[in-house]
């Protein structure tokens, strides 16, 4: 089914939520008819849960199935409980195994324990398999189902192994090649078996292999599988035999996730972890009040500041004007200096270790962007105020910048090394501490320079 063009999509959104409001099915479904699978799941993920149980129940069977795996697991979580047993069963037994854990970890563990029983042995084991390993490991996303060949095979005999069971596997473009111990000696691309001759032995047309361990990090593991523009990448356990394959798809939604994971701390916020019209509104509250009231509290340090400085503000007043300005300027550097090193720890560009070597470039940096806006508020500030208070508030945007991208660039390396997520300790943390801090070197500068 060709993909819909975004106005006559648009077009059609409209239609199905005409038909929604009156209650007339068939028009809801002659809608969604041309609509392919990723289409229709983005027209689920705008809805309410009893609209979205509705109008999945209007789905073809096949398309059904390929809708409901691409839906967040959250949202699969909905369907499942608005759902009859025997409509979720169906689709649960036309997962992988890897999609099943996913919505396992969302489910209530009754739910969990009574769909499981209801697999077939042999897809209740895979999944089982997949379940044993830590939900932080790679091992909770890889699929194991895949098909693999030995060394002495021939190229033909790979193929035709490829042919029968190509319907059961994961991916078919890159096989694993094991030796008599199951253990992962080298992988295959679907390419290469094709282009050789059909009496090649496997051996002389395998490469060297790229792998992850199942216990590894998953974020860890996707990356790598990005970074090394694999299409999948073998999963073997400590004493290096094949349990399982990452397929570049789940190595993306695992990157996909992570990503807005740290974009929601790095703004404040926990993530959503479901689409955001699909999200109720006191998820959405909870989601954002706790940083909210943890950023109140730490705000009173710039009031506490402020107190202290109560007398230097009152012999001259014309301070005050700037203060907006400056912890502004030092919150946004701050801000830029943690985002730029959250990021490089995530593509694996710096490590903790490097912290030193941050340090050097962002008290650089800082001077240089210190020494820029210092010079416009040193001018700016002596036309309007006169040289003094012009002085004041250069020598202030100098430290302000230089303190604050030394601190932005520090904090997320020094979180990561005592094992807590960086995005945490960047811009909401960052901004208060520069805030206050700022504000003192501000009037210690001011009472120095003015004699006040």
């Amino acid at each position: 089914m060709n993909p819909v063009e975004p106005a006559e999509f648009e077009n059609i959104s409209a239609r199905i939520e005409r038909a929604l409001a009156a209650d007339d099915l068939p028009a809801v479904t002659a809608a969604l008819a041309p609509l392919p699978a990723g289409e229709v799941v983005e027209e689920l993920e705008r809805m309410s849960s009893r609209r979205r149980a509705l109008v999945y129940r209007l789905l073809p069977k096949t398309t059904a199935l390929h809708v409901f795996e691409g839906l967040d697991a959250t949202l699969q979580s909905d369907l499942v409980e608005a759902l009859q047993d025997e409509e979720v069963a169906s689709v649960f037994a036309e997962m992988d195994p890897d999609d099943r854990v996913r919505l396992l970890d969302e489910l209530p563990a009754t739910v969990a324990t009574r769909l499981l029983q209801g697999l077939p042995a042999t897809e209740r084991d895979l999944t089982a398999a997949v379940l044993g390993y830590g939900e932080g490991s790679i091992g909770r996303h890889m699929s194991p189902e895949y098909v693999a060949t030995r060394p002495h095979l021939s190229v033909g005999e790979t193929l035709e192994s490829l042919r029968r069971r190509m319907s059961d596997a994961e991916t078919i473009y890159t096989l694993p090649v094991l030796d008599d111990q199951r253990r992962l000696i080298g992988v295959v691309s679907l390419r290469d078996l094709m282009s050789a001759s059909p009496e090649t032995p496997v051996a002389e047309v395998m490469s060297e292999p790229y792998s992850v361990e199942a216990t590894d990090e998953a974020e860890a593991a996707a990356r790598r599988c990005a970074d090394l523009r694999l299409l999948a990448v073998p999963v073997v356990d400590a004493e290096g035999r094949l349990v399982g394959i990452l397929t570049v798809d789940d190595a993306l939604t695992i990157l996909e996730e992570a990503e807005s994971e740290d974009q929601a701390r790095i703004g404040g916020a926990e993530p959503l972890r479901r689409p955001y019209l699909a999200t109720p509104v006191r998820s959405i509250v909870r989601s954002r009040v706790v940083w909210l009231l943890v950023l109140a509290v730490g705000a009173t340090l710039t009031v506490q500041v402020l107190q202290v400085f109560e007398a230097t503000l009152e012999q001259m007043v014309v301070l005050s004007l700037f203060v907006p300005l400056l912890i502004g300027t030092g919150g946004n550097t701050g801000n830029q200096a943690a985002t730029t090193v959250t990021r490089a720890l995530a593509l694996d560009d710096v490590r903790p270790r490097d912290i030193l070597k941050v340090l050097a470039r962002e008290v650089r940096v800082g001077l240089s962007l210190g020494l820029l806006l210092g010079g416009v508020g040193f001018a700016v500030a002596s036309w309007a105020y006169g040289m003094p208070v012009g002085a004041v508030i250069g020598l202030t945007l100098l430290s302000i910048c230089t303190m604050a991208a030394t601190v932005g660039g520090a904090m997320p390396l020094i979180g990561k090394s005592v094992g807590v997520d960086p995005a945490v300790f960047s811009n909401p943390f960052i901004t208060t501490f520069v805030d206050a801090s700022g504000l003192v070197v501000y009037f210690l500068i001011a009472r120095a320079v003015l004699g006040i």
